[in-house]
This record gives C-alpha cells, structure tokens and sequence, in this order.
C-alpha cells in the first residue's frame, strides 16, 4: 500500500476557513465593517457553519474580526488611538527583541536577512512584500531566541498587516522599507547594538507616521 497522508496533521476545515478568510481581510477583499456572512462562507466551503463560526473565533482572537449584537461578525476597524498603542508596543518588543538579538546573530543570520531584503526589492507582488517583511524581522528577531516574544510580536503583525500592505504600497513606501532594513541590517552586522535599536524604533514609527499621513479619515476612524 502507498505511504497515506497522515490526516492527523492535515489542517482541521475551521483552520483553512481561517486561513482563507484571513488572507481576504489582510488584502481588503473584505472592507473595514463589513458583514461576514457565515451562510455565504459555509456555501462557498461546501460545510456547516460550525467550522466557519470556529474559524471566525479564531480571527476574533487575532483582533481581525468582532461579534456585534445583531449584526454578527463583521471586520474590525481599528481607531486612530488603538493604531498608536499598538505601534507603540511594536516599539517596546521590537526594541528589546533586537537588543538581545543583537549579541547572538550569526553570519548565517545576516545572510539570510541580506537575501530577503534583495527578494524584497525585486518582487512586484504587494502581498508578498509583507511577508518578505515580516521574514525580514523574524529573520532578526530570532536569534535573541525568545519564541513567546517572537509570538507576541507576530500576533501584533497579523493585527495591523492590511495597514502595513498599504503603506508599502505607496509610492515611497518599498523604497524607504528597503533603505531602512538595509540600514538596521549594517548595524546588526556591525554589532552595534544602540545603533541597531535606535533605527528598528525609527523605522517602526515612520511607519506609523505614514499611515496617519495617507490613510483618509474613514479608514481609521476616531475613538
């Protein structure tokens, strides 16, 4: 008999449904406040709503979507004051991350980050801009080998990623990220850790800084 799949690992329906879902939220497929419809999904996966209302918990967990009275889920919209927390406990994590990350980074390491941001440049594809963004900081971030950290700064990631895509697609936006994280990249290189950790705090703000100056009114509404 062929080797069979071991569907023990294979990924639970709820968990694609999520996948799939996300992917379309991150991307704007679905609008800020948008109704998500659990007996359209459920027709669209050929399944009950039971593993769409799984996987909308879990994107509710992740902060993409909320469970309002009446309405059900719908995509969350975050406000302007709830952008700045986050971006400023990006700062707090990211800063740290990289202090300790610093010391431990090997050539290997460095490689590998100098190799995503070269993919980075070339790619035309937006989506996969924030991927390669996101491999380019965990490239970093890892070797200060702290996971639960790591996972903290993920989660914040996954919140604020239909933001990041569209900051990086201004004109500007791939430009300056590449600039930046070449720039923190030298001084990882370099070891120099006060260096490393002034421009990942800049870089991060400037981020911000960009949203707030593009981003029209309604897109992130006030508390």
């Amino acid at each position: 008999m062929p080797d069979a799949p071991n569907l023990g690992v294979a990924p639970s329906a709820s968990e694609v449904i999520a996948k799939h879902l996300r992917e379309a939220i991150i991307s704007g497929h679905f609008a800020e406040d948008e109704p998500i419809r659990q007996d359209d999904i459920a027709k669209v996966f050929n399944v009950s709503k039971i593993p769409v209302r799984e996987a909308l918990k879990r994107l509710e967990a992740e902060g993409l979507v909320q469970f309002l009275r009446n309405k059900g889920a719908v995509v969350t919209r975050l406000s302007e004051p709830e952008l700045a927390q986050i971006f400023e406990v990006r700062v707090l994590l990211e800063v740290q991350a990289i202090r300790q990350a610093v010391p431990k980074m090997t050539t290997e390491h460095i490689a590998r980050a100098r190799a995503i941001c070269d993919e980075f440049v070339g790619d035309d594809n937006v989506g996969r801009w924030s991927e390669l963004n996101w491999a380019f900081h965990t490239c970093l971030y890892e070797a200060a080998q702290r996971p639960f950290q790591l996972n903290l700064i993920r989660s914040i990631h996954d919140k604020v990623e239909r933001y990041l895509r569209l900051q990086m697609s201004f004109a500007e936006g791939k430009l300056r990220a590449d600039q930046e994280h070449r720039e923190i990249l030298q001084a990882c290189a370099d070891r120099d850790v006060d260096k490393a950790a002034e421009l990942i705090e800049h870089h991060i703000i400037g981020v911000c800084r960009e949203l707030y100056a593009h981003l029209p009114n309604e897109s992130i509404s006030e508390a």
